[in-house]
């Protein structure tokens, strides 16, 4: 199948022309509207080249839905004990920059550039981004991000310095949009940490037609608290 130029217009060809890899278009901008229209679609920008910006949009999709969340006995305990200070949306641009040098298994370096990091800026100003941060004695030592549209949330990625830092931050994040009765959260592809989660494949074309129902809400914009 071939894979699609964008034109200057933030539209994007149907889901079901995408490459078997996911890949469904090249180029275009980071812009706000181009980002919510393509997390409305089901597509995500993953990394850029020194010319295009990659879209994609995988099949099966990679997703959590609040209720099945699995933690741990020994997670438990650390979420019990409280050793961990929780904020949401407090240092949004800090958590992107840690999460951009993280390492990553199997990856040389990140997708998370100055463009990416400016654009999600953006989009966390006008209320669609959000933070989950954890602290240990006043650092920052562990987080995530996301995007956040009707009722369905697009996590973007992780970092942690310290042991748990981000799964306490990931539980947190579940049980705040469960209040919103959020149906599910789009993990994009499969890590084992996601895994342990309760994470599951959910068929692209099954997962369009609940992404569709979850947009339909009106979106609980920023900034979020805990």
């Amino acid at each position: 199948m071939p894979v699609y130029m964008l034109p200057e217009e933030p539209v994007f060809p149907a889901p079901s022309e995408a490459e078997p890899d996911g890949l469904i278009a090249l180029g275009g901008d980071l812009s706000p509207l181009r980002l919510l229209n393509a997390y409305a679609e089901g597509i995500f920008p993953w990394f850029q080249d020194d010319e295009d910006i990659f879209w994609f949009t995988p099949d099966p999709r990679i997703v959590i839905f609040p209720d099945e969340l699995r933690i741990t006995l020994s997670l438990k305990r650390v979420l019990k004990n409280r050793k961990f200070e929780v904020r949401s949306d407090t240092a949004f641009e800090a958590v992107i920059r840690a999460c951009a040098l993280a390492p990553r298994a199997g990856q040389d370096g990140s997708w998370i550039d100055e463009d990416f990091i400016k654009a999600y800026n953006e989009l966390h100003r006008l209320g669609f981004a959000h933070s989950f941060e954890t602290y240990l004695d006043g650092e920052l030592v562990g987080g995530l991000y996301g995007v956040s549209i009707g009722r369905a949330f697009f996590g973007e990625s992780m970092f942690h310095t310290v042991r748990d830092a981000s799964k306490v931050a990931f539980c947190l994040m579940v049980e705040k949009i469960k209040t919103w009765q959020f149906h599910f959260i789009d993990c994009q592809v499969e890590t084992d940490l996601l895994k342990r989660f309760g994470a599951r494949p959910v068929a692209r074309i099954e997962y369009l037609e609940q992404l569709k129902t979850a947009i339909d809400y009106p979106t609980h914009k920023g900034p979020w608290t805990l």
